[in-house]
């Protein structure tokens, strides 16, 4: 394992338990690591500090344990556990009408540049750097061992979320067994999961508390599901007694799926219509006064510091045509999970965009994700996902 030497007061920031090491921080390496490698930080001094995986990048090595410590099979198998555990106390897992969960959530589970999300006896996992993709094996193994017989499936899907450059050739596939089948539970309600060749792993897993507010607001309305996807919100209206859900989505895939989970939740229900079109342009054709329940749930508009500007735009310019159309009364459900947009910044994005409206607007609750994403308290960028939810007269 090679040592990496830091300059001098550069580990200031390990000390406080950061588990990112950039590149610019680093003086010199006993020998250069191949990506992927496991690698012994060390500061200016010679005095251990961390141990983690090299990247290139300006994330040079994301760090694993700050104790010396092995890392083996005992060692992923004891933290997989660990968040295993948390889910439990957390009362996603083990839960018979829940069966959908982020089991390890990166740095929010000391296992930076891993995924794991739970369908049903399915795993997804998902590297985001070199060094999960190189022990993948291993930590499929050490998965198994801790979830034992529920787990049949173990499906590694990382083609869109490794470096490119790193030339390693990735391919999606299952690890362990093979099923077909691809349904899942999430609070009662049950959804197709794409992990073959959807988004993400397959799911918006963040969303599930945000979802279940919103069934508590949908009786009655007419509802409006923008960016729909698999149509988690559309669901939970009509399950919260809507009297009409429309879910509209510019992939014809997202709206074919949507339909095929409401035919699973509510068979030849005629509330619901899903529309395969352009977000801005829907919103701007649309009814005055036609929705009185609208969702906002972009992609990101900005995946890093340089679109942020840009991403600001959008925000308002999508959350004007919303308080500009909704009728009165009505709330809006709006979401950012742009991890370069901070609350403020989003916040004032919406704020913009309620004055420019001319509207009352009121906030009745400010949303983030839910505890199967928790935040390292000394990672704070690990909070994306951030909502609110707006009454307007």
């Amino acid at each position: 394992m090679t040592n990496i030497y830091l300059k001098r007061g550069k580990d200031e920031s390990l000390r406080r338990f950061h588990p990112w090491v950039f590149s610019g921080a680093i003086h010199h390496f006993e020998e250069q690591p191949a990506e992927g490698d496991l690698v012994r930080v060390l500061t200016a001094e010679g005095e251990f500090i961390a141990v983690g995986h090299w990247q290139v990048g300006s994330i040079a090595v994301r760090v694993l344990s700050f104790v010396e410590e092995p890392i083996d099979d005992a060692f992923w198998r004891r933290r997989i556990q660990v968040a295993l555990d948390a889910r439990r106390s957390m009362g996603v897992a083990d839960n018979p009408q829940n069966d959908t969960f982020r089991l390890v959530h990166g740095e929010g589970d000391n296992l930076p540049g891993l995924v794991i999300d739970i369908y049903g006896a399915t795993a997804v996992v998902q590297a985001h750097s070199v060094g999960m993709h190189v022990v993948r094996q291993q930590v499929a193994q050490a998965l198994k061992d801790v979830m034992g017989e529920r787990l049949q499936n173990i499906f590694y899907k990382s083609e869109t979320t490794l470096p490119f450059k790193a030339g390693l050739g990735q391919e999606n596939g299952f690890l362990l067994g093979g099923s077909p089948d691809d349904v899942a539970m999430e609070n009662g309600l049950r959804f197709h999961i794409d992990w073959l060749r959807g988004q993400k792993t397959g799911f918006f897993v963040d969303q599930r508390d945000n979802r279940s507010l919103l069934e508590r607001y949908s009786a009655g309305r007419h509802v409006l599901n923008m960016f729909c996807y698999t149509g988690g919100f559309s669901v939970y209206a009509m399950r919260g007694g809507a009297a009409l859900v429309h879910s509209v989505d510019s992939s014809a895939k997202a709206v074919d799926l949507v339909n095929a989970n409401v035919e699973l939740n509510f068979p030849g229900d005629t509330r619901h219509e899903a529309f395969a079109e352009d977000a801005f342009r829907f919103l701007q054709q649309m009814e005055q006064d036609a929705y009185d329940l609208i969702v906002l749930d972009p992609p990101a508009f900005a995946k890093h510091k340089d679109a942020l500007r840009n991403a600001l735009k959008g925000y308002t310019r999508l959350n004007l045509r919303a308080f500009e159309k909704i009728r009165p009364g009505g709330i809006l459900f709006t979401f950012s999970c742009s991890q370069a947009v901070s609350k403020d910044q989003f916040r004032m994005a919406v704020f913009t965009a309620a004055a420019q409206s001319g509207r009352n607007v009121r906030i009745l609750h400010q949303l983030h994700q839910p505890a199967d994403h928790p935040i390292n308290i000394y990672h704070p960028e690990g909070e994306y996902l951030k909502g609110l939810v707006l009454y307007v007269e």
